[in-house]
């Protein structure tokens, strides 16, 4: 018989787009905009010699580096060198990219060179103790651009009025905003010791214009001679960059999915994951489907697997069993398994688990 030399490359090709599935993760499949404040003529906060858009800029890339150690991640960059973008430009290269997050980076300044410490600030409209000079120093940029009073549409940043007159056009990310920033000013104060001024929410135009949850995030203070020089060094600058990118790590393996709805279901999926573990571990008897083993903790949502729901899974002791549905009749675990190999698990097998177990029926 002839060797077909065409049907073995299709083998070859099939076998590693099977082998490509959901417990690989899609390459670059959380795409997130890194945004360096400042740049060019804006050269933002300048105290003791210290200038913010080169701090936020080598900051910024550090967060990269660190990030791009995570295949998941896409990683898009508002500016990489020393030149001046458009506030408006900014928070569109984000929607523009669809991304899942906008983090921008900065620092602090005040006239007074006695404050410190870290914030993280959100998109908001506090009516309490609102900072309106932040807004003010953060939002002044707009003053550069060109044709300013037609971009924005009147809005005048040394203006308070304009600033609590911001449309908040992404309300409903408001809550994974915060839970983001709050997990970047855990890792400053617990990891690095820095003493946290908390998370905010301010009227910033950067913020308000992306259609993501987003972050803006003011490292320290320049005015703060001791401060600023940490945050000028190279050292300083790494530990803050890898406090900011395990956060953003974290965030991504909690809320990995296709939007806010998969949000929800991951964690009613891992509630009810929970639930049934306690339920068979406590001598009943139920049946799933296995359809995969990873070695990494997988968001239990539709989306990543292959629009199944009522996914559970088991942990062992190097890698995650990932099992579909529940069930304490036969008849129907045999549904579920013909359902699971038509979705693209062809390996999927029915497991019996009892007293915190599971054995292969077949």
């Amino acid at each position: 018989m002839k060797f077909n030399y065409r049907e073995m490359l299709l083998s070859i090709i099939l076998m590693l787009v099977l082998c490509n599935s959901v417990f690989s993760q899609k390459h670059h499949s959380f795409t997130i905009i890194l945004d360096a404040g400042h740049g060019g003529k804006d050269p933002g906060n300048m105290y003791h010699g210290y200038k913010e858009k080169e701090i936020a800029l080598k900051t910024t890339l550090k967060v990269g580096e660190f990030l791009e150690q995570d295949r998941d991640f896409k990683i898009i960059y508002t500016r990489t060198s020393d030149v001046f973008i458009d506030l408006e430009k900014r928070p569109k290269i984000a929607n523009k990219a669809n991304a899942k997050l906008f983090v921008s980076i900065h620092c602090n300044s005040v006239k007074n060179f006695g404050p410190s410490g870290t914030e993280t600030f959100v998109m908001g409209l506090s009516r309490s103790g609102m900072n309106i000079e932040v807004a003010k120093n953060e939002n002044s940029v707009i003053l550069l651009e060109d044709n300013y009073k037609e971009k924005y549409q009147g809005f005048d940043p040394k203006k308070p009025e304009s600033l609590i007159g911001l449309k908040m056009m992404q309300e409903e990310n408001l809550n994974n905003s915060i839970n983001l920033a709050t997990k970047i000013q855990g890792n400053f104060t617990k990891k690095l010791s820095r003493h946290s001024r908390g998370v905010k929410q301010q009227p910033l135009w950067v913020l308000d214009a992306a259609y993501m949850p987003g972050v803006l995030i003011e490292l320290g203070f320049l005015s703060n001679k001791e401060e600023g020089a940490f945050l000028n060094s190279d050292e300083g600058q790494e530990k803050m960059a890898r406090q900011i990118a395990d956060a953003l790590i974290k965030y991504k393996n909690e809320y990995f999915g296709d939007g806010k709805n998969d949000s929800v279901a991951f964690e009613k999926s891992e509630k009810n994951s929970e639930k049934r573990n306690e339920r068979t571990s406590s001598g009943d008897s139920v049946y799933k489907v296995q359809i995969g083993v990873s070695s990494r903790k997988l968001s239990l949502v539709p989306s990543n697997f292959k629009g199944l729901k009522n996914i559970s899974s088991m942990r062992g002791e190097s890698s995650y069993r990932y099992m579909y549905g529940e069930t304490s009749d036969m008849d129907e675990a045999e549904k579920m398994e013909k359902e699971a190999k038509k979705k693209g698990y062809s390996d999927a097998f029915i497991v019996e688990i009892k007293d915190g177990k599971s054995t292969r029926v077949r």
